[in-house]
């Protein structure tokens, strides 16, 4: 497995965005599974991700598949009272960091969830007056 995959593995779920940005290439792209969007750059996709570790609770990844560049991490957790399984879709560049990281997750009223609580937190983040023009 890929140093970096292996890595992830270890960092994702804890939301330390230090962690997570250490993983992450400067022009990393980011695809939540809450809306259709694309976050662009190191800083804002490790503060999403780092708001993501501390929504998800009992979070572990069920399955690693992959190799080279492509990676498809299978996770399961709770997003309040709500289970959840999902996919992070990953792509590293040829440094190693995460290039392209995208989320699929079902069921749809955990999604619902997801999308709330990360509201929630992403309005009291002032950061994220900033981190809008990453938005597209």
């Amino acid at each position: 497995m890929h140093p970096t995959i292996t890595r992830m593995r270890e960092v994702v779920a804890k939301g330390n965005e230090d962690d997570i940005k250490s993983l992450l290439a400067e022009d990393v792209t980011f695809q939540p599974p809450t809306y259709w969007a694309t976050w662009t750059g190191r800083d804002p996709v490790a503060a999403v991700l780092g708001h993501v570790g501390n929504v998800f609770t009992d979070f572990r990844y069920r399955r690693v598949m992959g190799d080279g560049k492509d990676w498809a991490l299978e996770f399961q957790c709770k997003v309040g009272e709500f289970d959840c399984v999902g996919v992070d879709l990953i792509t590293l560049d040829d440094a190693g960091d995460i290039k392209h990281f995208e989320v699929v997750m079902r069921p749809y009223k955990t999604i619902g969830a997801l999308r709330d609580a990360m509201n929630k937190r992403v309005m009291t983040d002032p950061r994220f007056l900033k981190f809008k023009e990453a938005l597209s």
